[in-house]
């Protein structure tokens, strides 16, 4: 691979629906990037909307076209940007790794992102890598979650085992063995993150965008015969791999937790079940490890936080204490930037004709290059 620092953009939308992130990346080798800047470029009410539709499966095959654009449109804005804030000029990039929006996900059939790579290409004359999933389920495997191959590169520690936590719309889990050594890696799903949260917050209100500091879930109460029902479905119990999204744990699995439990006490009950679900499964399939390192939109939410590190020591003690949870930028950087940057680097590894997934990750017959590349 070259010795020549490169530089790329990632881009991240993710099942959380709230911006399109943009991060620019300066690669000296798949161990050692650098985060020369970043950018969240916020989804406007409308734009929100749109994207729910689709995800519902609302709306025609022409409403989808037209999004599809859209999509590389906003992501273009996000570059626009990344490269105003940072000084630099799209001819200094190598290339842009652009994952969209998932639409749907229904693995092993089909992993569906919108979001059209040739609108980036022709805007800033760049290689656009794109399609990351598809290749990984056409091998078999799940097609995410693909992050955790930044997490073996980039995350890990050097002298101990790590768990990398990522909570966005939904959550998933990575364990690292040691950094940039894919053997004992494991990484999965783990269930809803702030998705169904944040659903049943605006169902309560509104006028809400999601639970802002977590304060509908603070005046309200968990209801425990609810919750018992909930975590009684089977995806919490399946063995990784596994891989699940708002088709699964969206606005209607929301509608029908407000319709049992309205008002705040659905919304509590919404963090607890996030919480539970991630502690239960990071002590059931992941070995033990020091300390649980957290990203991901769920971090600004106290309650979920101060939540998940109750059931983690529930759950997990080890050697008589339960492991740390740090939050990313603690070790590395903005938390926020964390995704985007995996997709750089996914990006950066399929333009070098390396593999970016991890098949104990995603269930794939082996490591495939992912994605497909749009000349400039």
């Amino acid at each position: 691979m070259t010795e020549r620092p490169s530089l790329f953009v990632g881009l991240m939308s993710g099942t959380s629906l709230d911006a399109m992130d943009a991060a620019l990346v300066r690669f000296r080798d798949p161990t050692h990037a650098v985060l020369e800047g970043f950018v969240s470029r916020p989804y406007a009410a409308e734009e929100r909307d749109q994207l729910r539709a689709a995800l519902n499966g609302e709306g025609s095959a022409a409403a989808l076209a037209r999004l599809h654009v859209r999509i590389a449109e906003w992501a273009a804005d996000a570059v626009d940007q990344l490269l105003e804030r940072t000084h630099t000029a799209a001819t200094a990039l190598a290339g842009i790794g652009f994952h969209g929006q998932t639409v749907w996900h229904e693995p092993p059939l089909v992993s569906w992102q919108l979001g059209e790579p040739a609108v980036l290409a022709e805007r800033f004359g760049v290689k656009v890598v794109s399609n990351f999933r598809a290749r990984d389920v056409a091998a078999g495997g799940q097609g995410a979650p693909l992050v955790p191959m930044a997490d073996v590169l980039l995350f890990g520690a050097a002298d101990h085992g790590r768990v990398l936590l990522n909570v966005g719309g939904m959550a998933n889990v990575t364990y690292v063995e040691r950094v940039a050594q894919e053997s004992g890696a494991l990484a999965f799903d783990t269930g809803p993150g702030i998705a169904v949260i944040d659903a049943v917050a605006r169902m309560v209100d509104a006028a809400l965008p999601y639970d802002v500091d977590g304060r509908l879930a603070a005046q309200g109460t968990p209801d425990e015969a609810v919750l018992r029902e909930l975590l009684a479905d089977p995806y919490f119990a399946a063995p990784p791999p596994k891989s699940t999204g708002r088709e699964r744990f969206g606005d209607a699995y929301a509608r029908a937790l407000h319709a049992r439990v309205p008002g705040a006490d659905g919304v509590a009950t919404a963090v607890e079940l996030t919480a539970r679900t991630i502690a239960e499964a990071v002590a059931r399939w992941t070995p033990g490890a020091p300390e649980i390192v957290a990203s991901g939109g769920g971090c600004h939410h106290p309650g979920l936080m101060s939540a998940l590190r109750r059931h983690l020591e529930r759950t997990r003690p080890a050697a008589g204490a339960p492991a740390a949870l740090r939050r990313f930028d603690e070790l590395f950087f903005d938390g926020d930037a964390k995704e985007a940057v995996a997709f750089a680097l996914l990006g950066y590894l399929t333009l070098h004709g390396q593999p970016g997934n991890l098949p104990a990750a995603t269930g794939a017959a082996g490591l495939r290059v992912l994605g497909q590349v749009t000349p400039p």
